[in-house]
């Protein structure tokens, strides 16, 4: 036993030393501030940020009310009266002037118009600004010109009510079912790249060892099945050293700034009010689905013996994750679909698509506790299929480039 524990801490603290993992978690951290920031970044950049436009005003007459307009949907925006022609504002804008100019005139139905030329019109804001203050002043006129009276038109414009209730008992509403979503769709993305990451790093960390013939001394003191599960809890104890860094630089950024991120992308994914149950399923399915995957990755890494042919080996597993995740992207917006209810049960989906049923529906226990069942067994059985693949793979030598190199490494076991 002492042999497994000093294979494990091996891996663990020889993985957590390589500047690889050093620079990842520190970018990821810095990654983490930034968007922790983000909301004072974006404030004081639009605060000193002024546009400066060129309206020539061919009717002398809709320059004041389109102004009036333009306050209301973007303060930020300096419309400046332009005397000249079409060509001179054109090269006032291409001087830097201006960032761009825009015309107003009259259609054939006497209602507003405008064109607008810019530098480039890549930045949308503006623009679509612009042609909203030009839509409600063609409003305003088009009711004057039809005798229409302000309580008509805010009648006609009036946006119509649709009450959505739930009539299942304990059912979410609306918004709770939209702050689930953001949630869950996050943390979807971080159980995907992080057992897509980490299955990686076992399978690598076996074909190197084989590459370097460091396996041939390895299994004349320790069993190879010991050497697997070794592998697979010391990159398992990297991945939750690794996030609990994270977890703890997200929460001190985000408490420093949690007055900021208020009613912006911080509360609109979820993250103001989590509920304990979610964060507990999640840390259940994050595990559950590392060792699923990591188990399949240690037996597959084993099989090659050169570097260049991990990622071959181990693409089908890949494939799996890249599924379930597409799959969990669609339950998204029908999280209540018999697909996604069936293919939940499904071992190698269940990490991603259990996962969303429980944090955005409110599904039996017994539903969630069956899946965990069958992703634990599945656990086991593939945990002792592996070992004796792992225990005869590492012994195997040469090209490796088809599963039909199971069977021999089972051959190699008997």
């Amino acid at each position: 036993m002492n042999n497994f524990f000093i294979i494990l801490f091996h891996t663990y603290f020889s993985k957590l030393k390589t500047k690889q993992f050093i620079i990842t978690t520190i970018i990821t951290a810095l990654i983490m501030v930034g968007l922790a920031y983000l909301p004072k970044l974006i404030d004081s950049f639009d605060k000193n940020e002024t546009e400066k436009i060129a309206v020539i005003d061919h009717t002398d007459e809709l320059y004041a009310p389109f102004k009036a307009q333009m306050k209301t949907i973007d303060k930020d925006l300096k419309l400046v009266p332009f005397e000249g022609t079409s060509k001179e504002a054109d090269k006032k804008v291409e001087k830097g002037s201006f960032e761009g100019v825009i015309e107003l005139d009259y259609n054939a139905e006497n209602l507003p118009e405008g064109s607008y030329r810019a530098m480039s019109i890549a930045n949308n804001s503006v623009p679509g600004n612009m042609e909203t203050g030009l839509q409600q002043m063609k409003t305003l006129m088009a009711s004057k010109q039809m005798n229409l009276t302000p309580q008509q038109l805010n009648k006609l414009y009036e946006p119509v009510k649709l009450d959505k209730k739930a009539l299942e008992k304990d059912a979410k509403t609306e918004e709770e079912l939209n702050q689930a979503r953001g949630l869950v769709y996050v943390l979807l993305f971080l159980i995907y790249f992080a057992v897509i990451m980490y299955a990686n790093m076992i399978a690598m960390e076996v074909a190197t060892e084989k590459s370097s013939r460091v396996m041939e001394i390895l299994i004349s003191s320790v069993s190879p099945i010991k050497q697997m599960f070794a592998k697979i809890l010391g990159v398992g104890l990297l991945s939750l050293t690794q996030l609990g860094v994270l977890l703890v630089v997200g929460y001190v950024s985000a408490k420093q700034n949690l007055n900021a991120m208020k009613g912006g992308i911080f509360e609109f994914f979820g993250f103001a009010n989590i509920p304990a149950a979610t964060i507990i399923y999640a840390a259940v399915f994050f595990l559950l689905g590392y060792f699923l995957y990591a188990t399949l990755a240690a037996f597959l890494g084993s099989l090659v013996s050169k570097i260049e042919d991990v990622q071959q080996m181990i693409t089908p597993m890949t494939l799996l994750i890249v599924a379930a995740f597409m799959m969990a992207m669609f339950g998204l917006g029908q999280p209540d679909s018999t697909f996604v209810k069936v293919t939940s049960y499904i071992p190698f989906f269940s990490p991603m698509l259990m996962f969303l049923r429980v944090g955005m529906l409110n599904i039996p226990a017994w539903e969630a506790m069956l899946s965990i069942g069958i992703l634990i067994a599945t656990i086991i059985v593939l945990a002792i299929f592996g070992a004796r693949v792992y225990r005869g793979g590492v012994l195997m030598y040469g090209k490796s480039s088809s599963f039909k190199d199971i069977k021999k490494a089972i051959q190699l076991t008997k």
